[in-house]
């Protein structure tokens, strides 16, 4: 595994790639309400990374990836490609921005509730929210991948939902995806030991119903087995000298 250690230069470079792409979220956000399709919310999105922020899309064209964002609604876990098909009250949808500047990829997602949530599209949704921050609030120089694992597993499995296995957090940086991958289950006290410098993805994907899920047809799209409700949240972190710091923060979680 060869994880790269960020150099002052390239992570003041991740800051703003990182501040980008949670100001896209922030900006999608009024967008978001019955009747909007997901293809638009994707277009609003691309106009604003391309035009706005002078910056590029990374999702368009990766690995084949037909759209500049992701979105994920319901039961669909990640890695949904907008499309024609409307948002309705009630619904939960995932957003996944990653934007690329100067070379340098910021990543992070945000559940919204469209209309009037359901109280399990809610509470699912908290949930993955929770688990989220308990696993950024124990990054530091010291902590092992399992412990973050580890915390989010303990903390879903405590609530009776679950945690996807198949698709987890990921080092990033100059590449999209990079060492180390970062599970969202394990063990306290195993795995890679966290060094300052460090940045990586944690984006826990949290099932009411049964850990397990399929990919569709599309080669993209992941849903849930069983059709339960899903929810994920997700940030960029960089490994401090003494804790950790949320490159893709936005204003409202300040």
């Amino acid at each position: 595994m060869s994880v790269t250690i960020k150099t002052a230069d390239e992570i003041e470079k991740m800051r703003i790639a990182g501040k980008m792409a949670g100001e896209v979220l922030t900006m999608i956000g009024p967008h978001v309400k019955p009747g909007i399709s997901t293809d638009e919310l994707n277009s609003i999105c691309h106009d604003y990374i391309v035009n706005e922020l002078d910056a590029i899309p990374a999702p368009l064209n990766y690995r084949g990836f037909p759209r500049s964002i992701c979105t994920s609604i319901n039961h669909q876990v990640c890695h949904g490609i907008p499309s024609d098909k409307k948002l309705k009250n009630g619904d939960i949808i995932n957003i996944d921005i990653t934007v690329i500047k100067d070379g340098f990829h910021g990543d992070t997602s945000k559940m919204f509730q469209v209309g009037k949530p359901s109280i399990q599209g809610q509470r699912v949704s908290d949930i993955s929210h929770t688990a989220l921050w308990k696993a950024i609030e124990i990054v530091k120089p010291g902590t092992q991948l399992g412990d973050i694992g580890h915390i989010i597993q303990e903390y879903v499995e405590g609530q009776n939902c679950s945690v996807v296995r198949e698709y987890c957090g990921h080092g990033i940086g100059q590449n999209f995806h990079e060492d180390p991958q970062v599970l969202h289950y394990g063990k306290p006290e195993t795995g890679l030991v966290l060094q300052e410098g460090m940045t990586f993805t944690i984006e826990p994907m949290v099932n009411v119903g049964k850990r397990q899920v399929k990919l569709l047809k599309d080669n993209w799209t992941v849903v849930t087995k069983d059709h339960s409700l899903s929810a994920q949240w997700e940030h960029t972190i960089l490994v401090t000298s003494d804790g950790f710091e949320v490159l893709t923060l936005r204003e409202e979680e300040m």
